[in-house]
């Protein structure tokens, strides 16, 4: 595993250090980069459930007392997650040494690189945006395990670009495309649905996700034929899917510039109209809804009366409020991830998530969290009666071909039977109502 140097974002015109030599120690950035098993199952097998279990956490704690300028931790069953913020030199040195960690021919080698990993690798400015250094650190890991590769290192990512003029463009020569994150009905054990997620592939600057381009779109007044596009190709790839004999409702999300549009209505109407077989789901904040709530809630009961799920998403982000709530036509409610995470560490998060199901309930809502990264979470989540999970314990999100192989393979079925110890330990503590 060759330890090329990192696609650093280029300085600014004019800057008086770019020279290079001891200057470059002064420039800052930051870094993610997640290592994954190759074959976790493979692994289990080999290794037994338990061995199996504890490789990632070992290898993570292993890899921090090593690099103690990185922050490492363990995500699921076979990630261990790398975060830098710093000097040059620095990230450099923890990028160099987690691919000498996982590469079983280098010299500092771990004993789990027997195992094969992949590696995804983002680098970029220091104020690049949390949610869009992970989306490329996951797109790049996407690409290193598609090309058996050993790691993928993606395009250096820089804040603030103008990217609304390019927009019209990229719609015309089709350089947007879908990626899928799969939500599991937990008592069914199913997957029932997928969340649509859009990203860019631009030909110059590569992989642009939607923390940098969707601003933009809005700031250009483009984020109507953007999502009009979203809603034609999620048409598309679900007739790809049922074809491979799998039929998945997919949800889009519907940013407040167009929920209240009657154009935009009226164009999803047509397209409804053309492919009556469709299932597709909106994904709505209360946010977008507050803009201009009666023409809001108007175009949101026509998209119910011709079979589109209404989603509340990020429910409990923002000012929740319960007259929204009740006025919406929602079949389904989100819990934001923010309270998700703590689930199994906070006193206060667990009440307020399970106090949400049951209100969601008795609204006849499903109900579907966010952000469910561990198999206690899930189990827990399963104990309160939640009725779908979402995240990376499950899947990542990806392109639709992976999500068919996920399907074909039922992989859902390998994080239930993980969850199983951890809900029986559970289920004692926390008792559906």
């Amino acid at each position: 595993m060759a330890t090329q140097p990192l696609p650093w974002p280029p300085r600014p015109h004019g800057d008086a250090r770019r020279d290079g030599g001891t200057a470059d120690v002064l420039r800052t950035g930051r870094i993610q980069l997640l290592a994954r098993l190759r074959d976790y199952a493979a692994v289990r097998r080999s290794l037994g459930v338990a061995a199996a279990g504890d490789l990632v956490p070992g290898a993570a704690a292993r890899l921090a007392a090593a690099l103690p300028l990185a922050r490492v931790g363990s995500v699921g069953q076979d990630v261990v997650q790398v975060d830098c913020s710093g000097a040059f030199d620095e990230v450099e040195h923890v990028a160099a040494g987690v691919r000498s960690f996982f590469d079983p021919t280098a010299a500092g080698a771990d004993r789990v690189a027997a195992h094969g990993w992949a590696i995804g690798v983002a680098i970029g400015e220091t104020d690049v945006g949390d949610v869009t250094l992970a989306e490329a650190a996951e797109a790049s890991l996407a690409q290193a395990l598609a090309a058996q590769a050993a790691h993928s290192v993606g395009p250096p990512l820089v804040a603030g670009e103008d990217l609304a003029s390019e927009l019209d463009r990229a719609l015309a020569e089709d350089e947007m495309e879908l990626f899928y994150q799969p939500k599991l009905h937990v008592r069914q054990q199913e997957i029932k649905s997928a969340e649509a997620l859009i990203r860019w592939r631009h030909p110059r600057r590569g992989l642009i996700l939607p923390a940098d381009f969707i601003p933009a779109a809005e700031e250009g007044r483009r984020v109507g034929p953007l999502t009009l596009w979203t809603v034609r190709r999620a048409i598309q790839d679900q007739r790809r899917l049922r074809r491979l004999g799998h039929d998945v409702r997919l949800f889009i999300n519907i940013s407040g510039q167009v929920l209240a549009d009657a154009a935009f209505a009226e164009a999803v109407c047509g397209y409804i109209a053309a492919a009556p077989d469709a299932r597709l789901g909106f994904e709505i904040t209360e946010t977008a809804v507050i803009r201009d709530p009666e023409r809001a809630i108007a175009n949101l009961q026509r998209f119910d009366s011709i079979g589109i799920t209404v989603s509340i998403d990020d429910y409990g982000a923002g000012l929740s409020s319960l007259a929204y709530l009740k006025q919406l036509p929602a079949r389904e409610l989100k819990i934001d991830k923010l309270f998700i995470t703590g689930i199994t560490s906070s006193h206060r998060d667990p009440l307020i998530v399970r106090s949400t199901i049951d209100l969601a309930h008795a609204l006849d809502m499903e109900v579907v969290a966010e952000g469910v990264e561990s198999h206690a979470a899930l189990a827990l989540l399963s104990v309160m009666g939640c009725d779908m999970v979402q995240g990376y314990v499950l899947s990542r999100p990806v392109e639709l071909e992976t999500l068919a192989g996920f399907l074909s393979e039922e992989r859902h079925h390998r994080a239930s039977a993980d969850t199983r110890a951890s809900f029986t330990r559970l289920s004692a503590t926390w008792k559906r109502a």
